[in-house]
């Protein structure tokens, strides 16, 4: 991977803008700096004997209102990560017209080496650790890589506790018995889905005739390839930290995700070729979704992607330099904060309908969903990779960003 890491390379692109547009360097400083940053290093007693757990939450812009973003386990967790992390929801929350900041948390852990009652007490000391620093009206958590509903229902009880009252509206992602709403759990492959359909339209690829690669089948990947193959997309192939299966006429991906319940990975499914992570990304596809971690396509690799269209529904899979490198090769590229935009807006809708007491039905979430996602891509179609002929990337990055800047000046800040 490019030695550069995520927040030196955000801040980058967040430079290219600068120049781009001719915005006020004295404005931009404000961006390239998060607000607050929690670093914490808490004991916990867990089965196996006392582990120390670190792990962080930042806060990185306010101007648009609370901040919002998720919660990460993973073992590579670092500052620099989340710092990026809560950077580019800072920028997606603006995107899509959402009054939230951005924000984002994690903890250094492979959740896989802990049982579910150890995760409960590391899940509830860090609540403990941050909880006055978050609420419904400053920062609210929610699912991210390695935590699901089952723990922010933890995190929410743990909050509530606390605070000796119920306010469901401090975490989103919770399970729909207490607080969560319908279509939160597979919002972000929705989401993404409606923006690949809506630029495959747009740039006339007909989905009966096009193949996918996801790599990455966790939540999002499972759930955006389920919806596409239930529309009559073919997927050809997917994978896993484990590895990856390859079948050039198509998986049965209900078989796949049994096979996966069943094994715990994609690897040795039947009537498919074994491949690697990265034989995954260089396939000759129509559409290559990254749905796993940051990096995975960058200048060792970004030459030889044969893909026509790129989802990224993961945060940061493609690097700047790579980025270059796919415009060069007329690869269309659908940028993580609009492609997996979809999680923080069902969110919202969320957060709303705890803040007033209601529950909507499920197909007023999608419908909502799907309004808002294709206004979105919409507007930065025409306004700017039409208008200006810059890339996707390019045009979500600047209409974010002049709006972040545009509130920091209607509240004096700058």
């Amino acid at each position: 991977m490019d030695e550069i890491n995520s927040y030196d390379d955000a801040l980058n692109r967040l430079d290219e803008i600068t120049v781009k547009y001719k915005l006020d360097k004295k404005d931009v400083e404000i961006l390239k700096h998060p607000k607050r940053s929690l670093i914490i290093n808490f004991p916990v007693k867990t089965k196996s004997g006392v582990k120390i757990i670190n792990a962080y939450r930042v806060q990185y812009n306010d101007a648009l209102g609370p901040t919002k973003g998720g919660i990460r386990y993973h073992p590579d967790v670092d500052l620099n990560e989340v710092n990026a992390l809560s950077f580019w929801m800072t920028l997606k929350n603006a995107l899509v017209e959402i009054p939230y900041g951005g924000a984002k948390g994690g903890i250094k852990i492979n959740s896989k080496e802990f049982d579910e009652f150890d995760l409960e007490q590391i899940s509830r000391e860090y609540i403990r650790q941050i909880h006055s620093f978050i609420g419904p009206a400053r920062d609210i958590p929610a699912p991210d890589v390695y935590t699901n509903p089952k723990i922010m229902g933890w995190m929410m009880d743990e909050y509530n506790k606390i605070r000796s009252e119920h306010v469901p509206a401090v975490i989103t992602g919770k399970p729909v018995l207490i607080g969560g709403s319908h279509g939160r759990a597979y919002s972000t492959a929705m989401g993404g889905y409606i923006v690949l359909k809506t630029a495959m339209d747009k740039y006339n690829l007909d989905a009966s005739s096009t193949k996918t690669a996801v790599q990455g089948f966790g939540n999002a990947g499972m759930n955006i390839s389920k919806i596409m193959n239930s529309n009559n997309m073919k997927i050809v192939a997917v994978s896993d930290s484990k590895g990856g299966i390859y079948n050039e006429n198509g998986l049965d991906i209900e078989e796949v995700i049994k096979h996966k319940e069943s094994t715990g990975s994609v690897i040795n499914f039947s009537g498919a070729k074994q491949i690697s992570n990265s034989e995954l990304l260089e396939l000759d596809v129509d559409i290559l979704i990254p749905a796993a971690l940051e990096k995975v396509i960058n200048t060792k690799n970004a030459n030889n992607i044969k893909a026509k269209m790129i989802l990224e529904l993961a945060n940061g899979p493609v690097t700047r330099d790579a980025d270059r490198i796919l415009n060069d090769k007329n690869i269309i590229v659908l940028p993580d904060i609009l492609a997996n935009s979809g999680g923080v807006i069902v969110s919202y809708f969320e957060w709303k309908q705890n803040l007033q007491g209601l529950k909507w039905d499920e197909d007023v979430i999608l419908d909502k969903l799907h309004k808002r996602v294709e206004a979105t891509f919409n507007k930065i179609y025409e306004n700017y990779v039409i208008k200006d002929k810059v890339d996707f990337r390019t045009a979500s990055y600047a209409h974010a960003i002049i709006s972040i800047i545009s509130a920091e000046k209607d509240k004096g800040r700058i």
